[in-house]
């Protein structure tokens, strides 16, 4: 380190400081903010101490323009009300970290109205790629990708899709999976709490999957059992005070989410519902809270790290120009709960 070197207090730091500072070429300075995998240990230390002494902070307009990269990959999600969306996110964040990429995080809040004004302003802002929840999007989201050729990966579900670049599961599969559990338990008097169909394949996918199980099993849900409520505690608790206040009632309660089903429990014991003797509950995600209420959630895992980590890499592939295989379908997991009665 250059310890007689002084910076004006009225100069913003600039990469010739920080390489001055060092005691380092500037090439030097540069590779190690760059590509720090490829300089000596030691002047990748000394270009960090003089990072920190000057507070510099480099120029990413400079840097897009000379590289045509901004690094940086946004993301677009439904909902950042939902945890097991935070988990996602997590694993795609530290994946592009690693990787030298920044992730910029978008919500329209199952405001599918507002997707496009969001993905376009998002766009706008300068980002490399973007990762969409769902692969139910309007045809000016996709014609506005396809106008500027920008790499896009769809996660969380692969059903009415083509696609091949689709990182998830088939919600089709996994609640036709988890409907076939519930069967065998006894139940024929079913109903669904679950989110809109209408622009949510996943909403869809899993409602389907419920009701295909049932029929394949002689079982007919009726239209009064199937609810639609926001993916949310408050969701759950307002479903369940709709079916409770039937004169005929269900004996297992479908939910769309663990948010709902943590919510129709919390009700349950608000009404003096026993769980699962009066009426038997089932979650969909596998989020950790499922585990920690009282009786514990029977619900299916969505891997939402994997999800998470899987999207960031298959981008930077799509990023390098090379062609990925077609992503098969991430396998789930049931996860017994006491929520769950015999009948």
């Amino acid at each position: 380190m250059n310890k007689n070197y002084r910076l004006s207090r009225t100069k913003k730091p600039t990469l010739a400081d920080v390489a001055k500072l060092a005691g380092v070429s500037l090439g030097s300075a540069s590779r190690a903010l760059s590509v720090p995998e490829q300089v000596k240990p030691t002047t990748l230390e000394k270009v960090n101490q003089a990072v920190a002494q000057l507070g510099y902070i480099r120029d990413g307009s400079a840097r897009a323009l000379a590289s045509r990269r901004t690094h940086t990959i946004a993301a677009v999600y439904p909902t950042l009300n939902n945890p097991i969306f935070a988990q996602s996110t997590h694993s795609m964040q530290q994946a592009l970290w690693d990787r030298g990429y920044q992730l910029l995080i978008a919500s329209h809040e199952y405001h599918t109205q507002d997707e496009l004004p969001i993905v376009r302003a998002t766009l706008e802002r300068g980002v490399d790629g973007i990762i969409m929840v769902g692969t139910d999007h309007s045809e000016e989201v996709f014609s506005i990708l396809s106008q500027l050729n920008m790499p896009y990966v769809l996660t969380w579900s692969v059903d009415d899709s083509h696609y091949p670049y689709c990182v998830g599961i088939s919600n089709f599969d996994a609640s036709y999976k988890l409907a076939q559990y519930v069967i065998k338990h006894g139940h024929t008097r079913i109903a669904i709490c679950g989110g809109p169909i209408e622009n949510n394949e996943r909403s869809r996918g899993r409602r389907n999957g419920i009701l295909t199980a049932a029929a394949h099993a002689g079982i007919e849900v009726p239209e009064k059992w199937m609810t639609i409520q926001p993916f949310s505690y408050k969701g759950g608790r307002q479903g369940l005070r709709e079916l409770w206040a039937l004169e005929d009632r269900p004996s297992v309660l479908f939910c769309g989410t663990d948010l709902q089903a943590i919510g129709a429990l919390y009700e349950c014991q608000m009404l003096g519902i026993r769980v699962p003797e009066d009426l038997s509950i089932v979650g969909f995600d596998g989020m950790e809270e499922a585990t920690m209420v009282h009786p514990k959630l029977t619900t299916i895992r969505i891997p939402a790290h994997d999800i998470g980590s899987r999207a960031a890499l298959l981008m930077l592939e799509l990023l390098a120009g090379n062609t990925p295989p077609k992503e098969q379908p991430i396998q789930t997991e049931i996860i017994p709960g006491e929520s769950l009665g015999r009948v």
